[in-house]
């Protein structure tokens, strides 16, 4: 299946890239001006975006932890054969656990369009620092991975607000290694399942 989604996602780029171009464009934020927050200038639109990416968040573990079909999904997750035994649709969860996947993927794209810029390859900057905090949060471990996303952005900006961007992305490696090492199944593994 890693295989299978690589290659859609080269199918996607270059058929983007063959109907668009390979030059990276600029989008202008939908919300400009910027707001004083502790002594600094800061753009509305990052808040917003902040704001968006919370909720977002907030509301999948809702829908995960509060609706049938969330229950049916964490069941598939940890058992799918004794969930197929009690009656849940396997493949239908599994198509529509994509789905979900596939429609935070795209908000989160929509909300960080007017931050970064538009190309072709959008998205593949972004997947080395998707796959560390996977392995520092635990695989399979949906709250340890967001804890551990929001552990490497916030260890990344302090970084790169005094050296160089590739610092801060080394120090998120050698965070990695040293939980591979030492906590190989990540460091929030059972303390947010």
């Amino acid at each position: 299946s890693i295989v299978a989604t690589f290659g859609l996602s080269v199918i996607l780029q270059e058929g983007v890239r063959a109907t668009y171009g390979a030059a990276p464009n600029r989008l202008l934020p939908p919300i400009e001006g910027t707001v004083l927050l502790f002594g600094i200038e800061y753009e509305i639109y990052r808040l917003f975006a902040a704001v968006a990416s919370i909720v977002a968040i907030a509301g999948f573990f809702g829908f995960l932890h509060r609706t049938k079909f969330g229950t049916w999904m964490r069941a598939v997750r940890f058992d799918p054969e004794t969930a197929t035994a009690m009656g849940i649709p396997t493949r239908k969860i599994y198509l529509f656990t994509f789905a979900v996947g596939f429609a935070m993927a795209a908000l989160g794209g929509v909300v960080a369009a007017p931050i970064t810029t538009v190309d072709f390859q959008a998205g593949v900057d972004i997947l080395p620092f998707c796959f560390m905090a996977v392995i520092i949060g635990g695989l399979g471990n949906l709250g340890g991975t967001v804890a551990a996303a929001v552990l490497l952005s916030f260890l990344e900006g302090v970084i790169t607000s005094f050296a160089d961007p590739t610092v801060a992305r080394i120090a998120s490696l050698c965070l990695m290694s040293a939980v591979l090492m030492f906590r190989p199944h990540g460091i929030f593994v059972g303390s947010t399942r």
